[in-house]
């Protein structure tokens, strides 16, 4: 049965939805599924109002707690959100990252995200022991240090802070603000080979959780990551966050044995 949704500035759109009562599958997680990949798939584009609970139930012949249930879902994972006196909307899909040697920029750009950059910071600093130990540099060495905001469809993704070797690479605003650091890098004939990573979580600060949009004390995923280019050289040190509500890293296991 075709269900109507309309996108808050345009026409209705109309969803193939339905459920199987013989089907050992909860008839709530049927619905919340079907909901998904229309989010996934595009059919059901950010900004899109589902109907109300009510009507929603009456054409499929649900219960509305079962509705409630299947809309309740897809707010816990951040695909819906539910917006007082405008109903209940579609927000962009959460992406997932694969646990590769790629960069964010790429991964939003790859997923049809349309990302942007705001330039934070841009200064040679001395080295902290931290940075100066993932670098292979004297503590207090000169380094690199950017820290950006980045965004896909205008919201907040990511708080990306990056250190880089002093003279490694030529930067200026402009060019971080147009395209991802990785790019520029293997632009500038910079061979980037393997990487050391660990992945975590944590609560936001308070002021980087006001430059993601979240309230204070949010949880927020962590990423720190050494790159090192073909000869073996440590290239960048990242020290990243995301935001959970939004963004999700995707393991790949193998069995061994």
């Amino acid at each position: 049965m075709a269900k109507q949704t309309r996108d808050a500035t345009g026409p209705a759109v109309e969803l193939p939805l339905g459920v199987d009562r013989t089907s050992p599958v909860p008839l709530y997680y049927q619905l919340s599924q079907q909901l998904e990949a229309a989010i996934e798939n595009g059919t059901l584009t950010p900004g899109s109002l589902l109907g109300n609970e009510i009507d929603l139930a009456h054409r499929l012949g649900l219960s509305r707690p079962t509705v409630r249930q299947a809309i309740q879902a897809l707010v816990d994972k951040g695909l819906l959100v539910r917006r007082r006196g405008v109903g209940t909307q579609v927000v962009h899909s959460q992406v997932k990252r694969p646990l590769e040697l790629s960069s964010l920029y790429d991964d939003l750009e790859a997923a049809g995200q349309r990302p942007a950059t705001r330039l934070l910071a841009q200064r040679t600093e001395p080295a902290s022991a931290e940075v100066a130990a993932a670098l292979a540099v004297p503590e207090g060495a000169d380094v690199l240090y950017v820290e950006r905001l980045r965004s896909a469809h205008g919201e907040p993704m990511a708080l990306l802070r990056n250190h880089l070797p002093a003279g490694l690479l030529g930067l200026d605003g402009g060019r971080l603000e147009a395209t991802g650091l990785y790019r520029l890098m293997r632009g500038a004939g910079i061979t980037l080979h393997s990487a050391r990573q660990a992945v975590g979580a944590r609560a936001a600060l308070d002021a980087e959780a006001e430059l993601l949009g979240e309230p204070a004390g949010a949880p927020v995923l962590t990423m720190e990551r050494t790159t090192y280019d073909d000869t073996g050289r440590p290239v960048e040190f990242g020290s990243h966050i995301y935001r959970a509500s939004r963004y999700a890293f995707e393991f790949r296991l193998l069995v061994r044995g």
